[in-house]
Parts: structure tokens; sequence; C-alpha cells
């Protein structure tokens, strides 16, 4: 069974940076894509960040380009997710998601692509 285990969330202050971290288990983790995204309150769940199984492909929201940065360590199974310049829009719940299709060439933006999901983590950003 898979499992997902969002770590890293917390307080900060505007401006500030913080680093989430998912750790999975359950299939071969570097088959696979790997997402972020966050739902903050009376909002839908949006895309925050993907990277492709090999590490080699990104795609980012357009409202976190340049601020974000998304990793993966096949070694040890995690994926990660800097975050800096943070705002308070940026204030949300974070999940991590594992794509569904193995060595798949293409990086979805689609959360329907994903069909494994962590509990998620609570990051408030602080004006």
């Amino acid at each position: 069974q898979v499992q997902l285990v969002e770590s890293g969330g917390g307080l900060v202050q505007a401006g500030g940076s913080l680093r989430l971290s998912c750790a999975a288990s359950g299939r071969p983790f570097s088959t696979y894509a790997m997402g972020w995204f966050r739902q903050a309150p009376g909002k839908e769940r949006e895309f925050v960040a993907a990277i492709g199984w090999s590490g080699l492909r990104t795609r980012y929201a357009d409202s976190v380009k340049g601020r974000f940065t998304i990793s993966r360590d096949n070694t040890k199974n995690t994926v990660n997710l800097q975050m800096n310049s943070l705002k308070p829009e940026d204030t949300a719940v974070y999940y991590c998601a594992q794509g569904s299709s193995g060595r798949s060439a293409y990086v979805s933006t689609d959360s329907n692509d994903y069909d494994y999901w962590g509990q998620g983590t609570q990051v408030t950003v602080s004006s």
C-alpha cells in the first residue's frame, strides 16, 4: 500500500522560507512523477509543482515560479519543495501526490493524474 507522509509545514512571516518534504513508500518511487498541490480555505485544490520520475523535468504554477523549487531523491524516496519569498497568499494545506503512470514522459499539472495523496501539511504565512 502506498503511503505519502508530508512534513515541514509551519508558521512563517512573509518573505521567509520553508522546506516541505514527502516520504513515500509502497511502490517503486523512482518510477513515478511526484507533485505538490495546495488548498486554501474556501478554495479548490490547486497545482503547485511537479517533477518527473527521473527528476529531469519539472513544472510550476505561475504563482510560484522563481520562488519555489521541487526536487527529489530517488535513493531516499523523498520529494521536497523549497519555498522562498513566501507570501500570505501561499497560506494553505500542502499535499504531496504520486503520479498514476510509471515512467511517463509527461509531467502533469492535473490532480486527476495523481492517484495517491498524503494527508497534507499546513503552511501559514503571516503578513
